[in-house]
């Protein structure tokens, strides 16, 4: 193989091992906008890539089982705003108990799945601009989720900060107390923005299923979850920086996979613990500029809220 012949594969490897992140820190960062802070990240991916490869495996459509995966993670979400929006349970233990019962629950319904085989999602070739050399098979020459990924952090950004909904959004996580005094619905907005991170997780962990590693296995998200709530604070709550950590931390994924390629004296442990050795170390480095995460961070961020004040 060519040496562009080799960037060009290294580049779509990264692609394809930013995705998960990708979907998962865009609905995460839009849950954490309006002030709720779900921990439960790892838990609804991998009951999206359990239900969206049974789906797919038991009725053989590929974009069933993809829908199935989203309202599956959408219901764990769901489930997480019942007791902490409602009932008003602490958020970071409700999701550290969401991210265990999604274990086991994929666990469980996933055993019988355990080493069946299914066609990963086909490539969808723009017409004309795949054929382009180099950048046509990067830039099109992909699965519809990897495409839908993209689509959906440019979407949150233009739905933050160019309408009025996602003001109103920003304006609850904010301040709560505030957002309520001049009527808007502060646990309706929170409910559909954990909604729509429960949804985004679920697409994150079927593409892993059905694209990534078309197959399932236990536990299959390997810490993906809470490197995609890292990957908030990373972006400093920031669409597009979301976007260019996740392709970032892609890179950092697939880096091991080629250093033993090459045949780099380093024991495999090592390397496998390189990706969250690195979500520790740019933790470390940003919690070091508190003024900038102040500034960005939601200020009603894990605070509950009581309908009646």
């Amino acid at each position: 193989m060519s040496d562009i012949g080799i960037f060009v594969s290294v580049v779509l490897t990264v692609i394809s091992a930013a995705t998960p992140l990708l979907f998962a820190a865009t609905g995460e960062l839009v849950a954490e906008k309006s002030g709720v802070l779900n921990l439960g990240v790892e838990g609804m991916m991998l009951v999206g890539a359990v239900t969206g490869f049974a789906v797919t495996t038991v009725s053989g459509s590929a974009t069933l089982g993809i829908v199935c995966a989203a309202l599956a993670a959408g219901g764990m979400a769901l489930l997480f705003g019942f007791i902490t929006l409602t009932l008003l349970a602490n958020q970071v233990a409700t999701g550290l108990a969401l991210t265990l019962f999604g274990v086991g629950l994929s666990s469980v319904v996933g055993q019988s799945f355990v080493g069946t085989p299914v066609d990963a999602l086909p490539k969808l070739a723009v017409p004309g601009l795949a054929a382009i050399p180099v950048l046509g098979p990067i830039l099109f020459e992909h699965d519809a989720l990897i495409y839908l990924s993209v689509i959906m952090v440019a979407a949150v950004a233009w739905f933050l900060y160019r309408t009025r909904a996602g003001l109103v959004l920003r304006a609850v996580g904010d301040s709560h107390e505030a957002a309520h005094a001049i009527g808007h619905p502060v646990i309706r907005v929170r409910y559909l923005a954990v909604l729509f991170g429960g949804a985004m997780a679920g697409l994150g962990g079927a593409f892993l299923s059905l694209s990534y590693t078309p197959m399932w296995g236990e536990n299959m998200t390997a810490g993906r979850g809470w490197i995609a709530l890292a990957l908030v604070v990373f972006a400093t709550w920031r669409p597009a920086r979301v976007l260019l950590g996740a392709y970032l931390f892609g890179g950092v994924t697939i880096l091991q996979l080629h250093a033993q390629g090459v045949g780099i004296e380093i024991p495999s442990q090592v390397l496998s613990m390189l990706p969250y050795l690195v979500t520790i170390l740019v933790l470390v480095l940003i919690s070091r500029d508190q003024a900038k995460v102040r500034l960005n961070a939601p200020a009603c961020i894990g605070k509950v809220f009581h309908p009646s004040t």
